[in-house]
């Protein structure tokens, strides 16, 4: 569909808009229409490079190094990059509908947006997680929060992982993440509270995926280096399914 220029780290899709979006370290979006083959890619600029992206029904949010966060109305994007028939890079200018800084203070890792389409959650290296709003009102900016999670006392040592991985369930509106603890949690956003975790996995979690029914998940699972060892051993990247009970996921309420 196109290629670009250094690694592809994020990959979305948009069944409501027919699109593919991919973001890259060579610092672009790339938008590509995936049931048009004479459709030329538009490629956006970007300020730094791409660590993940996230759709809402109608937003694109892309989370960048430097803590940068810009977030696209989806509609608008389709329409734009529908109107450039350029050849290619066919390189094209987008204001974002919003640009943000990132409210944690080290490097991000994922962001995933709530399925009711009224915000999203960021996570860091440096185990926190963001929980933020799209409205730009005072009122809705204060509810945001932000708490720590995925951390182990080893031998009165408190050990801090990465939270490699969200996702939010397309039901519930709950939300899991993933650490470089090897653990899964679930939470509730608007509760502020932990629902439950998971046993420990093998290796850390790289990756999360609720099915669009909300019936199971699946954890990507790969070593982080986060023992200091660089060898990956045979068998050590898996992926497990979960298959969800019909409250498992399902929030506790507001205290």
């Amino acid at each position: 569909m196109s290629t670009h220029d250094a690694a592809a780290r994020s990959v979305v899709y948009s069944a409501e808009e027919d699109l593919v979006i991919s973001g890259s370290w060579d610092c672009t979006l790339h938008i590509h229409r995936s049931s048009n083959d004479g459709f030329t890619p538009a490629t956006i600029p970007l300020p730094s490079k791409v660590f993940s992206i996230s759709l809402s029904p109608t937003k694109v949010v892309v989370a960048m190094a430097s803590r940068a966060i810009f977030i696209y109305d989806l509609k608008s994007l389709a329409l734009l990059c529908g109107q450039s028939d350029e050849q290619p890079p066919n390189r094209i200018e987008i204001e974002p509908f919003q640009r943000r800084e990132s409210s944690l203070k080290f490097m991000t890792r994922a962001v995933s947006c709530m399925p009711n389409d009224s915000g999203y959650a960021t996570s860091s290296i440096e185990g926190r997680v963001a929980v933020e709003w799209f409205d730009s009102s005072k009122e809705s900016q204060d509810r945001k929060y932000a708490f720590k999670c995925h951390r182990q006392n080893v031998e009165g040592v408190d050990v801090v992982y990465p939270v490699n991985a969200l996702a939010f369930h397309p039901i519930h509106g709950t939300f899991a993440s993933g650490g470089g603890d090897g653990l899964v949690a679930l939470w509730d956003a608007y509760a502020k509270r932990r629902i439950r975790q998971y046993q420990k996995f093998p290796a850390s979690v790289a990756s999360l995926s609720f099915s669009a029914d909300g019936k199971y998940l699946a954890i990507g699972v790969s070593p982080g280096f986060e023992d200091g060892k660089e060898d990956i051993t045979d068998g050590a990247i898996k992926i497990f399914i979960r298959e969800l009970g019909d409250t498992e996921a399902k929030g506790k309420g507001t205290k």
